[in-house]
């Protein structure tokens, strides 16, 4: 959703704008340096651009731009984005609203462009050049006390496609609504009660419940990095406005994020660094650090009911803001709707990278094919055709289809989970094993558990290199670096005889104790390339010396990794401190994965107790989190226990060998 840092940031408003992607976002997911620039069109040439003001039903105006084709000898559909990131043109470094101001792209993509449709691009209310009391992720519920100019996303919708089909000529009555993060949840928002014209929807990244696994916390865990840089530039504004211009940047003055936010290390003095703009909509979410009722309204999943139009969810395996949302949106539209067509579509993407990426690898993991190019021309595409103008694909679109990521192949599902795939566990054992025997008896007390210590002040980083924000490639990245650290516990598999492919949840289920009060446990599952590997691209250098080569050979792919803070282990609203010493058993759900673990390779399970910075701080004693004192953040020793009567292991659904 909304939480990135700059250059995911970048990557999202360029979508949002129109404008192409450029630099780090870009450059991080695939690289189109063998690719030829496609000849680029003037869209003047068969649109008319038309910016509107239109009225709501409590009197606020949203500003509304509309593309019209100049073709008016046919009838077109509406497809609508409305989004809190402006409608404004974004170019030469600066947005700009007018009419006489074109983006470069004003679809989701160019078959819509050449197809025909209505585009119509809404500044939410509250943003930019719309009137009205901007609230994040507006809550839903009649009974929610709403601000004055504030409203309801379902009803603006409504307001809007009344309007439009009223003053917009040669509409053919019907409407798509489509949007990626943020304008995912205004998607989501927007069809709620949904208006009769619109026949199709998509969410994509759709932020659900900011605090339940989406961009705010993780297992209760605050997710630090991404949203202190989020923040840092989007602010509360003065509405209606064309501004800001530009997108500011905050000086770390630090080369590595991870040096920053330890030197502050308590949150009160993190937030200390940033303006009274920028922490007003920043210091809520750290101080509602339980599930309460400021996370429980802007929930939107319960709301999603009397949806009348089409559905299709899509989301990114390696989405690094939003990958829980389109998992909670597809099922809670599936229970609230029977019915209506009900889709899901997760690929190997990053956050939004299926909307301009290829697709084809992501930092140094490969998917072997153009994904994203797959995802929009046969997925789509003929997903809007079919609901918006009665247009068959040529292949019936699945409820289900899901990117299998190691045997990089695609696959089609009656539902997900796959009804085939079935609960298995990989236990941990003595020795760092990992097989799916339950562990037997110890020889000795002291062989029934793994312990390490877990230090506040020198945490295990969440990636091997120097970075201040936080790295699309995260989520495949090489995890050697975390491995060899002594707080660090390695389980690993005998080599593989056969293809193991896990599709559904994973949920670890594990015996722990601490010596403090307090304690994170971040689990991640990881996939273990051969010793023989092929090298993959190797880096341009001409005739200089070459920087030490790293591998793909034992490579240690991140599939999934989460954490749960400790506290929340029984109630994310009520926190419960441990008893040092005492053994307890923890379960979350570590998100969901569809990959297959190819023969020759290993399965491994890491677990350590911080992941900094992209996970805040835990100071192991029980207190306030954002009030905690330097004084608050101890050592504290943590045991992991694999013994037949606790037996810690990773709960996974397997599917039947092909």
């Amino acid at each position: 959703m909304i939480r990135r840092p700059l250059p995911v940031l970048t990557l999202m408003l360029s979508l949002a704008f129109g404008a192409p992607f450029a630099g780090a976002a870009a450059a991080s997911a695939d690289s189109a340096a063998d690719q030829a620039p496609a000849p680029q069109r003037d869209l003047r040439e068969t649109y008319t651009k038309y910016e509107y003001r239109i009225p709501m039903r409590d009197g606020t105006r949203l500003f509304t731009v509309v593309y019209v084709p100049k073709d008016s000898a046919k009838t077109y559909p509406f497809l609508i984005n409305r989004t809190p990131y402006s409608v404004g043109v974004f170019a030469d470094g600066e947005r700009h609203y007018g009419v006489d101001w074109f983006p470069k792209q004003i679809g989701p993509s160019k078959e819509f462009e050449d197809a025909g449709y209505i585009f119509v691009k809404q500044d939410v209310r509250g943003r930019y050049m719309s009137e009205g009391k901007w609230v994040e992720m507006t809550p839903h519920g009649k009974d929610v006390k709403r601000a004055a100019g504030a409203g309801t996303e379902s009803q603006d919708m409504y307001d809007t496609m009344e309007w439009l089909l009223k003053h917009v000529p040669n509409n053919n009555g019907k409407a798509g609504i489509y949007g990626i993060s943020y304008p995912g949840f205004y998607t989501s928002a927007s069809i709620i009660d949904s208006h009769p014209a619109i026949k199709a929807a998509s969410p994509q990244a759709p932020v659900t419940d900011l605090y339940m696994g989406d961009d705010s916390y993780h297992g209760g865990a605050f997710m630090l990095a991404a949203n202190f840089g989020f923040y840092a530039s989007f602010t509360e504004q003065q509405n209606p406005t064309p501004l800001p211009k530009t997108r500011s940047e905050f000086d770390y003055g630090a080369a590595d994020g991870y040096d920053f936010f330890l030197q502050h290390l308590t949150m009160q003095n993190i937030l200390g660094t940033l303006t009274d703009n920028q922490r007003a909509l920043l210091a809520p979410t750290i101080d509602h650090d339980t599930y309460d009722d400021f996370w429980k309204i802007r929930a939107i999943a319960p709301h999603l009911k009397n949806v009348k139009a089409a559905v299709l969810t899509v989301g990114g395996w390696f989405d690094a803001e939003d990958p829980q949302g389109p998992f909670t949106t597809y099922h809670a539209i599936k229970k609230n709707n029977p019915g209506i067509f009900n889709g899901l579509v997760i690929g190997p993407w990053v956050h939004g990278g299926w909307a301009g990426l290829d697709g084809k690898r992501l930092g140094r993991v490969s998917f072997d094919r153009k994904t994203g190019e797959d995802f929009r021309a046969n997925i789509q595409f003929p997903f809007f055709e079919q609901q918006l103008k009665g247009i068959k694909p040529a292949r019936p679109i699945a409820e289900v289809t899901a990117f299998e990521t190691g045997s990089n192949v695609w696959r089609q599902y009656s539902a997900w989970p796959p009804v085939p795939a079935k609960p298995r566990t990989l236990y941990f054992g003595a020795n760092g094993t990992l097989s799916w025997q339950q562990p037997a008896a110890a020889a000795s007390a002291d062989t029934q558990y793994d312990e390490y210590v877990a230090d506040p002040k020198k945490p295990v980083p969440f990636v091997g290199y120097a970075v201040t924000d936080v790295p699309q490639e995260y989520m495949v990245s090489d995890q050697r670096f975390a491995s060899s650290r002594p707080d660090v516990l390695v389980y690993q598999s005998e080599v593989l005889d056969e293809d193991v492919t896990i599709a559904g949840p994973v949920t670890p289920k594990l015996f722990v104790s601490t010596t403090g009060t307090d304690a994170d446990w971040v689990v991640k599952l990881i996939d273990v390339y051969p010793s023989e590997y092929p090298a993959g691209e190797a880096a341009e250098r001409g005739h200089d010396v070459a920087t030490p080569s790293s591998p793909m050979a034992g490579y240690q792919m991140l599939v999934r990794g989460n954490p749960l803070r400790g506290k929340f282990r029984n109630s994310f609203e009520k926190p419960e401190p441990f008893v040092p010493g005492k053994v307890e058993a923890i379960s979350y759900h570590l998100g969901d994965v569809n990959h297959t673990f190819r023969r020759g390779h290993r399965i491994m399970v890491q677990v350590q107790s911080s992941w900094f910075p992209l996970v805040d701080l835990n100071p192991q004693t029980f207190v306030s989190i954002p009030k905690a004192k330097p004084e608050d953040f101890k050592k504290a020793t943590q045991r992991v226990y694999h013994a037949p009567a606790t037996p810690s292991g990773l709960q996974v659904l397997v599917m039947p060998a092909q």
